[in-house]
């Protein structure tokens, strides 16, 4: 019997066979096992690894490379299979990979069900469950396999579940007197996080319960002299007010916590003690590291005058919030023109009551062009100056201005919006790290740093007809009702988007002479053309454009060729005909175009939104020769006929004459068998 297998990524990525440790190859097949644990099981896409490998300019046979050690790694998991066997631990899931895994076999895992244990308990057993859990930690999550460039979101993320454990076992430990069974764990990950705030306010109550008041005193004068010498800021609330335990002016046991979660181990004084004692606040005062501002900030945008459906999508976020208590942020993504931001504003409006403390948005500008997007810095200068620190006070350095603005949003309840995100890296600065605030982030991606992270997914798809109509009667008031087929055929020339819509809503309002049947008529003679649209056209390439200039050259050519085939929903090996591709190949760049241009059906077949395809069409006719969609449109109907042969079972002559043509269905090419190489550049 096979001895059975289990894996660590808590730590340096290990696996084991009984317990014989398996070679696990390059760095690059370590690395890809790395995500694929860090993600506990689910999906990870082609695309995500060739990101993980090359953060940027990856080679024209990166997929290749990324089968080829994906099948390497399948042989040292499965040693006796086949090359081209699929395997019963890395498996494929369409477009995608992940490990075949459980509680057993792999240590994030049980460390997520031991946390959960002790989150359901109480007093000494939660100590002991987060003892246990933390004690699966052996350094950071995926240790030594990044140099020099930034960490991955996802392993970021699951250290992120380790500093959330450890502060709240500090919590637990604390109020039970039991501080000396996580002080160990406690240590380790403040050596690991020197500039997280609340875990070192927690190092100091820990060592103080333990007896080691001195130890902790000379410990807050370390952390002090590091924040002035490194970041140029003081310490924070909470690390005064646990100096301020220290010095006998409270207790751990003492105060009332101001955020879910959180358990009373640190007290939040607002001003100095009774008699003036001075020495117990750094440099002067509490004022000194936080300067407040007179009124709350109330950045929110109008919310839209003429807001309509989504009810689902909004009692989704109710739920989400009222829930467990533990979302603290709500992530929407969708196509180009959707409605995130409408969407966004308008339940930042609702939700604003509950956050007292005001609203906070930056417009991240994720996918406009080259330098116009927003750097984090810039987002972060602009948050500090709000919420009242002096522009002369605001730190020059970015992880010193994300210290500075975390500290401020833990005493405090505030929204913060964050419009048009491009990818983690962008926001992750700007996220709160404790306390009561809510993020409502859009983009055009999901994004998956925040998984698992208090974050609640919101994916937003075209309106149902009956959205779009309560649209559009919004809008055109009773011109919508006494034209109700003009109202039918607009709905479905806009493929119920949103942004389309309203702007053909604001055509026929803006043109009185232009009824609606008229609009009707101009859309149905456009012939499914951009150019239909008359003024609106521009609007609507701009924003498709943005989607587009964010993907590989690869993905811009295959997304150009789609409208070449006599079908609108293509299987992927149909797509990889199109694109003269290696299915394997065609399947990662179908999976980028799925993240903002293209539908995946559960049968695997692609499609793209009505509108996206009118965009494709006139961009290939922009871009691309006319030989080339010549013979995009030869292997494509090669491809066809060849599969309806193959139904009849008389497809053998032809598949003999496409090989000998070189077809990528009849006969797979790639980098690693000699064949021809894939075309990645884009004319224009």
């Amino acid at each position: 019997m096979t001895s059975p297998l289990s894996f660590a990524v808590l730590g340096p990525v290990r696996a084991w066979r009984g317990q014989s440790d398996i070679d696990l190859g390059t760095r690059q097949q370590r690395l890809i096992l790395a995500l694929l644990l860090a993600r506990a099981g689910a999906a990870v896409s082609v695309a995500d690894l060739v990101d993980l490998l090359w953060e940027s300019d990856p080679p024209p046979s990166a997929v290749n490379v990324v089968h080829r050690h994906v099948g390497m790694l399948r042989r040292r998991f499965e040693p006796g299979l086949a090359t081209r066997a699929a395997g019963s631990v890395l498996i494929r899931d369409g477009a995608a990979y992940r490990m075949k895994i459980d509680e057993e076999s792999l240590d994030l895992l049980r460390f997520r069900r031991l946390v959960a244990r002790a989150a359901d308990s109480s007093g000494e057993p939660a100590v002991e469950f987060y003892r246990e859990a933390l004690a699966l930690w052996r350094d950071r999550c995926a240790s030594g396999l990044q140099s020099g460039g930034r960490p991955h979101p996802d392993f970021v993320a699951v250290d992120g579940e380790r500093f959330a454990a450890v502060r709240a076992a500090a919590d637990v430990a604390l109020r039970a007197g039991r501080v000396h069974r996580v002080l160990p764990a406690i240590r380790l990950a403040a050596e690991h996080e020197p500039w997280d705030e609340a875990l070192q306010a927690r190092l100091l109550l820990a060592l103080a319960a333990d007896g080691r008041r001195g130890e902790a005193l000379a410990a807050y004068a370390d952390i002090e002299h590091r924040l002035a010498d490194e970041l140029g800021i003081q310490p924070g609330v909470e690390l005064r007010a646990a100096r301020h335990a220290l010095l006998g002016r409270g207790s751990p046991g003492g105060g009332s916590p101001s955020r879910r979660g959180a358990g009373p181990a640190v007290l939040r004084p607002e001003a100095p003690p009774a008699g003036g004692d001075a020495e117990a606040w750094p440099s002067g005062g509490p004022e000194a590291s936080r300067p407040t501002s007179a009124e709350a900030p109330a950045q929110l945008p109008a919310d839209h005058p003429y807001f309509a459906g989504r009810r689902d999508v909004v009692a989704a976020a109710e739920a989400a919030l009222a829930g467990d208590g533990r979302t603290t942020a709500l992530l929407i993504d969708g196509m180009a023109g959707v409605g995130k931001t409408t969407l966004a504003v308008h339940l930042a409006h609702r939700l604003a009551a509950r956050y007292p403390d005001g609203q906070l948005h930056a417009d991240l500008r994720g996918f406009d062009a080259g330098d116009a997007v927003m750097a984090p810095a810039e987002a972060l200068r602009g948050f500090l100056w709000s919420l009242g620190v002096p522009s002369t006070a605001i730190p020059a350095e970015l992880h010193a201005q994300a210290g500075l603005y975390r500290s401020i949003l833990a005493e405090r309840r505030m929204l913060v919006l964050l419009d048009n995100c491009r990818d983690w890296e962008q926001i992750r600065h700007l996220l709160p790290g404790t306390g009561d605030s809510l993020v409502i982030a859009t983009s055009r991606r999901r994004i998956s740093g925040l998984a698992g992270a208090g974050a609640h997914p919101l994916h937003l798809d075209p309106l149902t007809d009956a959205e779009a109509r309560e649209l559009l009667e919004r809008r055109l008031g009773d011109a919508a009702a006494v034209h109700p087929a003009a109202v039918d055929e607009i709905i479905a020339r806009c493929g119920r988007l949103p942004l389309a819509l309203a702007l053909v809503a604001t055509r026929g309002v803006g043109r009185p002479g232009l009824g609606l049947p008229a609009v009707a008529r101009e859309l149905a003679e456009g012939g499914g053309r951009l150019a239909g649209f008359g003024d609106a056209h521009a609007d609507l390439e701009a924003s498709f454009s943005w989607s587009y200039r964010a993907l590989t050259p690869a993905a811009a050519r295959l997304f150009r060729l789609l409208p070449l085939a006599p079908v609108r929903e293509l299987s992927t090996e149909a797509a990889a005909a199109l694109g003269g591709l290696p299915p394997r190949a065609a399947r990662g760049l179908l999976a980028e175009l799925a993240a903002q241009m293209l539908v995946r059906h559960e049968d695997d077949r692609w499609r793209t939104h009505d509108l996206l395809h009118a965009y494709a069409v006139d961009l290939g006719e922009e871009h691309d020769d006319t030989a080339e969609r010549a013979a995009a449109v030869a292997r494509v109907s090669d491809h066809y006929q060849l599969s309806a042969h193959a139904a009849r079972g008389g497809g053998s002559r032809l598949r003999d004459r496409l090989l000998r043509h070189g077809d990528p269905d009849a006969a797979p090419w790639g980098a690693a068998s000699g064949g021809p190489p894939i075309s990645t550049g884009r004319r224009g």
